[in-house]
């Protein structure tokens, strides 16, 4: 096993964030004792985040304002800094500005890199800080809640061998959502793996109140997993297609068929709606052993893939028209 402790290797972190106000400064207060260095890239913040960063010791990257803000672009600035002045590092640690770092997770990470040579990606528990404001905050807390050991993808919080990560030519600027697994899939691809461990890693702001931000945040995902499968779709990754045609059958196939058939060929084919309570009832079921938050993932599902499948004919409607759509922002 590799000799790898905190004090033995170099880690900087880059966080990412526009108008994140307190949560950002808590973000920088629980990073600041972890690891060497803080890069700050701000998308265009108004609420003086760039000016409290630097107060508090990170770098600070202002994106150029003329060209779109998208979380990977922003990434891939943080990433650029991190090769001027200072020694490259040994790992980075990327962070959204909404979230804070525990402070046992660089130790607990390092580790884990110890404990697996050939990963590229360390992840961990990130959870939601405050799951009881709505059904949505506890709906995001479940969706954090991935399986521990060998996984295909890490999401925006997660710390990176940085070698792997310049070799594999960091995150792809033009992507508005699904930019994380998206790398961890050329990451894979270049022999390198991907854990996530069961050590507590971040807490995480969602501040997802109304349903509109959980329609927006459904509507984001349906286009990152239509963008992801035209990407990366082929065999043997077929990232993403899988979530693409559930989205495009529960979401489009089945209403559409239901109206247009009972219209035109015999209005008792508006029955065929009837498969979205079943599934809601089955899913229950099935997530049972979760509790009321799996009865809420359930209730919540048939909406979630009405706003997917907007949001992957979006991006294919887009796609054929020549255009990119800007960010879907739900905060």
């Amino acid at each position: 096993m590799a000799d790898l402790t905190v004090s033995r290797v170099t880690a900087d972190a880059v966080v990412i964030g526009r108008n994140e106000g307190a949560r950002l400064k808590a973000c920088l207060q629980s990073l600041a004792p972890q690891v060497r260095r803080i890069v700050y890239v701000d998308s265009g913040s108004t609420d003086g985040s760039a000016a409290l960063a630097r107060s508090l010791g990170a770098e600070v990257v202002d994106l150029d304002l003329g060209r779109p803000f998208t979380a990977a672009r922003a990434r891939n600035a943080g990433i650029e800094r991190l090769c001027i002045g200072l020694p490259q590092p040994e790992f980075v640690q990327f962070v959204d500005g909404d979230c804070m770092v525990d402070p046992a997770w660089m130790r607990n990470a390092v580790q884990a890199f110890a404990e697996h040579p050939d990963a590229v990606v360390i992840c961990g528990r990130r959870r939601e800080r405050f799951p009881e404001m709505s059904i949505y905050n506890r709906l995001c807390d479940r969706e954090w809640n991935t399986p521990v050991g060998p996984a295909r993808a890490c999401g925006g919080d997660a710390l990176m061998r940085f070698s792997a990560l310049l070799a594999a030519g960091g995150y792809r600027d033009d992507l508005i959502a699904g930019e994380e697994p998206e790398l961890c899939v050329r990451l894979r691809q270049r022999g390198g793996t991907i854990w996530r461990t069961d050590a507590e890693m971040t807490l995480h702001d969602a501040a997802i109140t109304r349903f509109s931000q959980f329609w927006k945040r459904s509507k984001r995902a349906g286009h990152a997993f239509a963008e992801g499968a035209a990407l990366h779709g082929a065999p043997p990754e077929r990232h993403w297609v899988r979530e693409t045609r559930r989205a495009a059958f529960w979401g489009a196939a089945v209403p559409v068929a239901a109206i247009t058939g009972a219209i035109a060929i015999h209005p008792a084919l508006i029955g065929l709606l009837l498969l979205w309570p079943f599934q809601v009832l089955r899913l229950a079921w099935t997530w049972r052993r979760e509790g009321p938050v799996g009865r809420e993932a359930a209730l919540l599902w048939v909406p979630a893939k009405l706003a997917e499948a907007q949001g992957a004919l979006g991006y294919w409607f887009n796609r054929m028209a020549g255009r990119r759509r800007g960010l879907i922002e739900y905060k």
